[in-house]
C-alpha cells in the first residue's frame, strides 16, 4: 500500500502563531547584525540573541557564520563554544549544556515531519547535549535526540538515537562504544 501525500493539507496547515511568525521575520531582518559582526564580538552576538529570547550563559563563544532559525528555543550553559557555520535548526527547543562544544559545520536538527500522516505535519522534537559534549566537525544530530555528559559524536557521524553519557559515536549510522 502506497501513502499519497495530501500536499493541500500541508500547506493548509498553520504550524506556527502569528507571534512567531513575526518573531521569525525580526530575527531575519536583525541576522545580519550577528553574521557580519567582527569575529572576537561573543557579547554583542550573545547579547543579540538573548534580545530574542535564547538563555545564554556567561563566557559563552558563537561564531557570526553560526545559523540559527529561532532564538528562543535555545538554552545554552556557560562556557559553551559553538563553530563556524554550525547550524542550529530549533524549530523544537535546543538546549546545549555547560561546556559543551559544537564544532564547525555541525547541524542540530530540532525539527521533521510525520511521515506517517498523509498531510505530513511539523514535529518540533527538542534535543539536549550534556555538559562537556562534544559534537565534532560535520555531524549530524537529529530531533529528539539526547547527547549525555561527556559524550562525543565524532566527525561526519549521524546521530538519530541517543548517545548515552561518556560514550562516543561514530559513524553512519553512528554506532556507540564506551570512552576508555
Amino acid at each position: 500500500m502506497t501513502l499519497r501525500v495530501d500536499v493541500v493539507a500541508n500547506r493548509r496547515s498553520h504550524s506556527w502563531s502569528l507571534p512567531e511568525k513575526l518573531g521569525r521575520v525580526a530575527w531575519r531582518f536583525c541576522h545580519p547584525l550577528f553574521r557580519f559582526s567582527p569575529r572576537i564580538f561573543w557579547g554583542w552576538r550573545v547579547w543579540l540573541l538573548r534580545c530574542f529570547g535564547a538563555r545564554i550563559g556567561r563566557g559563552v563563544h558563537i561564531y557570526p557564520s553560526v545559523r540559527i532559525t529561532i532564538p528562543w528555543h535555545l538554552s545554552i550553559g556557560d562556557q559553551v563554544a559553538i563553530g563556524d557555520h554550525a547550524i542550529l535548526y530549533a524549530l523544537g527547543r535546543i538546549t546545549i549544556a555547560e561546556r559543551a562544544t559544537i564544532s564547525q559545520y555541525a547541524h542540530l536538527c530540532a525539527g521533521s515531519h510525520d511521515w506517517r500522516d498523509p498531510a505530513r505535519p511539523l514535529q518540533r522534537l527538542p534535543i539536549h547535549v550534556g555538559a562537556d559534549a562534544w559534537i565534532c566537525a560535520d555531524s549530524f544530530v537529529g530531533p529528539g535526540v539526547r547527547i549525555g555528559e561527556g559524550a562525543v559524536v565524532g566527525a561526519r557521524a549521524v546521530a538519530m538515537r541517543d548517545v548515552p553519557d561518556r560514550h562516543i559515536a561514530v559513524g553512519n549510522p553512528a554506532k556507540m562504544r564506551v570512552q576508555t
